[in-house]
């Protein structure tokens, strides 16, 4: 009886056991779908056969002892031989499950179902002047990932209690708040034994960063963050989830906050769609209160208006080059490859309409130096528009930008893409070796050498509309309307451009800036804030307006 015990009870109950193990420590789903279910598949057998062959040979080894040391051979008459019939059937029946098998997974090749992966992101034409509003410079994004984790640590480091707990994570999310670009992120424990010295509170704090004027708060919780990818066992996020939804797919995880500053988890979930295993898409989208750990399931049409990042990045550049590479088909992509094209090597984001777009350029397959376009792509509904631009790739436009400054040896960020005076233009900004931004520039995408650098955002854009006048690429300057406003200066400023004092004008009750050159007006040098004056100006982008005229009017 022991022997049996050992024999057909102890493998099967070592292999649950093992297998439990590995699904807490890896969780992966209970999906034959998913690579990490047969990975868990594999491990049990393998244990199964260790422990199998374990209880065998300790079972003989006991029949053994116990006989003493006579050890006697018993043989046993061999089975009977299965049918021939028996042996056909089975051999149908496995080249059958070996054909659907095959069928399956060549349905879900780009070769047998091009159409389908071509179709996976549909795109429409845009307008670009129209769809991209021209961005106020107050609201012209400058902060990067890398900048975000800088003005992190340094906001942490402010806080002596903090500091010596937890770590900014490196999640730094890009979303909208009341429609102004922000990165958040949250807190995590920096390890175990500061874990299990705070978990009882949770992660008190997250970052929040203006990513236009780099205002860093640290936002304190009236409760804590008690479900984060940094917890230990059961509250560990995705161990979490798992064992809610065992069968589900995760594909990315992102930290953003709703409009009364909740934090929130937002976990996409994908699916094939292709065939087996082809045509990777996000069908779900689970909402992780990161407070209370509530979870509600969304179909990807349900999603909250407030939600930003639902489709990951790399999942969209890929089913934007199957758009541009297969509309002709899966053999003209290799071999002909007419009108085949593919996306560029990099891509950022957009805050447009209080929405997340992703951009990126499009190139031709021959991977030249220009774009003949780009394409925007909605991070939470995968809306996506093809604006049709001729131009400089982005690292060429970055080159361009560095070689304005090569003498300081300023490394260029990736740029993102702005509409100046209804031309698409590359907005980058310029560090140094140390990572800290010490310069702007404006790159034309028509024509990158046409480049525009300053130390404040302001004079690098008034360099830029110098040099776009200066090719003509305005409209020329004979075109433009002229347009009066009287008022009192609130503030002045001055810089010098190309030699010449430029003076900077803003009047009480508004937002335009007016930029005069010296030349408009003998008075300009003693102008000062509270004198009345008449401007005659025309709008060149944004809220900057160009002064072709001043009169100073007596109080």
């Amino acid at each position: 009886m022991k022997q049996v015990f050992i024999k057909r009870i102890i493998p099967p109950l070592v292999t649950l056991a093992a297998g439990a193990g590995y699904f807490y420590l890896f969780y992966p789903p209970i999906n034959p779908r998913a690579s990490g279910f047969w990975g868990m598949l594999l491990f049990m057998a393998l244990v199964f056969i260790v422990s199998f062959c374990f209880a065998r040979i300790r079972g003989g080894l006991a029949k053994i002892k116990e006989s003493g040391k006579k050890v006697t051979v018993t043989v046993k008459k061999p089975r009977k031989s299965l049918s021939k019939k028996t042996v056909r059937i089975t051999l149908i029946v496995i080249g059958i499950a070996a054909v659907a098998l095959t069928a399956a997974l060549m349905s879900s090749t780009r070769l047998v179902s091009a159409s389908r992966y071509q179709m996976q992101l549909p795109v429409t034409d845009g307008n670009f002047a129209l769809d991209i509003a021209e961005v106020p410079i107050s609201q012209v994004p400058v902060v990067d990932r890398d900048t975000a984790e800088r003005l992190g640590q340094r906001k942490i480091g402010e806080v002596v209690e903090l500091v010596s707990q937890f770590n900014v994570s490196s999640f730094f999310t890009q979303i909208n708040v009341e429609e102004v670009p922000t990165r958040v992120s949250p807190l995590e424990y920096a390890d175990f034994f500061k874990w299990f010295g705070n978990q009882s509170d949770g992660i008190p704090y997250y970052v929040k960063i203006d990513m236009a004027t780099q205002t860093t708060e640290l936002v304190e919780l009236s409760q804590g963050i008690k479900y984060s990818p940094s917890e230990y066992f059961n509250r560990k996020l995705e161990r979490y989830l798992r064992f809610k939804y065992p069968t589900l797919m995760f594909e990315e995880f992102s930290f953003e906050i709703d409009d009364e500053g909740n934090p929130f988890w937002v976990v996409s979930c994908y699916s094939y769609t292709i065939g087996l295993l082809g045509g990777k898409d996000i069908t779900a989208v689970l909402l992780v209160n990161a407070v209370t750990g509530e979870v509600g399931k969304y179909d990807i049409g349900e999603v909250p208006q407030w939600i930003d990042r639902v489709f990951p990045a790399e999942l969209i550049v890929k089913q934007a080059d199957n758009w541009g590479s297969l509309g002709g088909g899966y053999w003209n992509s290799v071999f002909g490859q007419k009108g085949v094209t593919v996306t560029t090597e990099g891509y950022n984001y957009l805050a447009l309409n209080d929405d997340v777009w992703m951009y990126t350029g499009v190139t031709s397959v021959s991977q030249d130096e220009s774009n003949i376009g780009f394409l925007l792509v909605n991070m939470r509904t995968k809306e996506a528009k093809f604006y049709q631009v001729n131009g400089a790739k982005e690292y060429s436009a970055m080159d361009s930008a560095r070689g304005k400054v090569q003498e300081k040896g300023y490394s260029a960020t990736f740029p993102i893409l702005l509409n100046i005076g209804d031309m698409p233009t590359y907005f980058l900004s310029l560090k140094d070796d140390a990572g800290l931004v010490k310069a702007f520039a404006f790159v034309s995408v028509s024509n990158y050498q046409i480049v525009g650098v300053g130390d404040t955002i302001a004079l690098a854009q008034q360099d830029y509309l110098r040099q776009l006048r200066s090719a003509d690429l305005t409209g020329g300057e004979d075109t433009q309307e002229t347009a009066e406003k009287t008022g009192r200066v609130e503030s002045l400023g001055s810089a010098v451009l190309d030699g010449n004092t430029h003076y900077y004008i803003k009047l009480e009750g508004g937002e335009d800036v007016y930029i005069a050159p010296v030349s408009v007006s003998d008075y300009l040098p003693l102008l000062k804030a509270g004198d009345r004056v008449r401007l005659t100006y025309s709008k060149i982008a944004g809220e900057f307006g160009r002064v072709e005229d001043m009169e100073v009017i007596s109080n």
